[in-house]
Parts: C-alpha cells; sequence; structure tokens
C-alpha cells in the first residue's frame, strides 16, 4: 500500500514537472527575458582598428555566426533562449545543458520531491489522496509553498532589488513550516481553538516581516514585476493542480487493482 501510494506519486510529480516547464516556456520564461533587457549593459566603445589578418578572422566568425543561427532554427528550443550565451559561461548552465534543459529537469526533480512530500503528508494524516480531493490536496500545497510566502516575498525578475540571500531563504523556509502547520489545524481539525490557532501560524512570518532590501529602485518597470509575480503564481497553482488530480487518480488506480 506505502510502496504504491509513493509510486503513484512520484509518477505524478514526473508528469507535472513537464507541465509546469511548458506552462513557463509560454508565459514565464519570456518576461525574464524581457525583463534582462532592462538591465545595465556596458556603454558600446569604439571597435580598435584591425589588421588584414584579423579582418579575415572576423569574417570567419561572422560566416560561423551566420551558420549556427540557421542551425539554432532547426532547434526544438523556442526563440525564447536566443540569448542565453550572453548571460552564462561557456557549456551551459549545468552539465553543458541549456537553460531549457536545465528548467525541465529541476522541474523533474521538483515535480518528484513535491508528488513525495504531498503523498507522505497523506499517509502521515491518514488521508489518502482520492481524484475526488486530489485538487484539494494541490491548492492546499501551492498555498503552503507559493502563496503564503509570496505574501512578503513576492516572485521576483532579474533586476529587481532583493534582500540578504540567506536571510530570505530562513524566512521563506519558517513561513512555508507554518503554512503547512497552520493549514493542517484549519483543513483536518474541527475545533475552533485549532483553527484559530492555525490562522495565528499562518501570519506570525508576515508579523515578523520578510526581509525586505534597502534601496527599492530597479531598471525594470514595476508592472512588468506584477505580471511576473501572477504568471509565475498561476503557473504554479496549475502544476500543483496537476500534481494533486493525477496523485489522486494513480492512488484510485491501484488501490483497485490491489
Amino acid at each position: 500500500m506505502i510502496v504504491k501510494t509513493l509510486l503513484a506519486a512520484l509518477v505524478a510529480g514526473l508528469i507535472a514537472g513537464v507541465f509546469m516547464t511548458a506552462a513557463q516556456e509560454l508565459r514565464v520564461v519570456p518576461l525574464i527575458l524581457h525583463a534582462e533587457e532592462f538591465e545595465v549593459k556596458e556603454p558600446a566603445t569604439e571597435p580598435p582598428a584591425t589588421t588584414e589578418g584579423q579582418q579575415q578572422q572576423q569574417s570567419s566568425l561572422n560566416r560561423s555566426s551566420v551558420i549556427g543561427e540557421m542551425l539554432s532554427a532547426l532547434s526544438p528550443v523556442t526563440p525564447a533562449y536566443a540569448h542565453e550565451g550572453e548571460h552564462e559561461e561557456e557549456g551551459g548552465i549545468m552539465f553543458g545543458m541549456s537553460r531549457f534543459s536545465g528548467t525541465l529537469l529541476a522541474n523533474l526533480v521538483a515535480g518528484a520531491g513535491f508528488g513525495l512530500l504531498l503523498a507522505g503528508a497523506s499517509l502521515v494524516f491518514n488521508q489518502p489522496i482520492t481524484l475526488r480531493n486530489g485538487a484539494i490536496w494541490g491548492i492546499c500545497g501551492w498555498l503552503a509553498v507559493h502563496l503564503l510566502p509570496a505574501v512578503g516575498l513576492p516572485p521576483e525578475l532579474p533586476g529587481f532589488p532583493a534582500a540578504d540571500l540567506q536571510d530570505r531563504k530562513i524566512w521563506w523556509l519558517a513561513a512555508i513550516v507554518l503554512s503547512v502547520a497552520g493549514l493542517y489545524l484549519i483543513v483536518l481539525r474541527g475545533e475552533i481553538v485549532a483553527k484559530i490557532a492555525g490562522l495565528v501560524l499562518i501570519a506570525a512570518p508576515h508579523a515578523y516581516g520578510a526581509p525586505q532590501p534597502s534601496d527599492l529602485s530597479s531598471p525594470v518597470p514595476a508592472v512588468l514585476g506584477a505580471e511576473f509575480a501572477v504568471a509565475a503564481l498561476a503557473t504554479t497553482l496549475a502544476f500543483w493542480l496537476v500534481l494533486g488530480v493525477i496523485s489522486g487518480y494513480l492512488n484510485e488506480r491501484f488501490l483497485k487493482s490491489a
């Protein structure tokens, strides 16, 4: 029973990870690359005089660049990654992979991990995930991991000001833990005192306050940041709904076959 539940969660997480990559490709990634255009660039300088040999070498490089553009047109990766090499070291972002491949791998790992966590929570609370309540499990996961922490630390675009990374990580993890505990008391406990305690736990990290940068100036338009935050939260909501529903469907199939 436990093995089948964890296996269903793993499969559902991988499917949700693929879905998440497609959703990010359509909406989130273009916003990120658009924001990168507003980052400060080095001023153009006058090109130094070149010798005849250097001119021939430059001409050869230009021809290679044209060939590279022609080959890139045949690539399954969308044009959103056309400038990825301008911000990355040679060889790709991770083990020589492109940004798209790295994102897909990261989403597969995250999907499998969140799926196993969701299944573990259902086993601990003795509340099996089914096709009927799968969406509710997914919404609770999205609230705890994304929406409630985003009240203090919304998704940020490149070029946006941010506080110290370590401080943000600590606050974000604390907000998730307290949100999970609060949602458990609100959703799964019937006592009024438990529900009030759940609300207090959810509000605690926000009452304390998330780390904020000292300087809020940014070259990226605020409307673009707001659009990115909405897109990021919407895609993660879709991810958790897919994860919860598919987990419930696979659980019921495994239970029927047992």
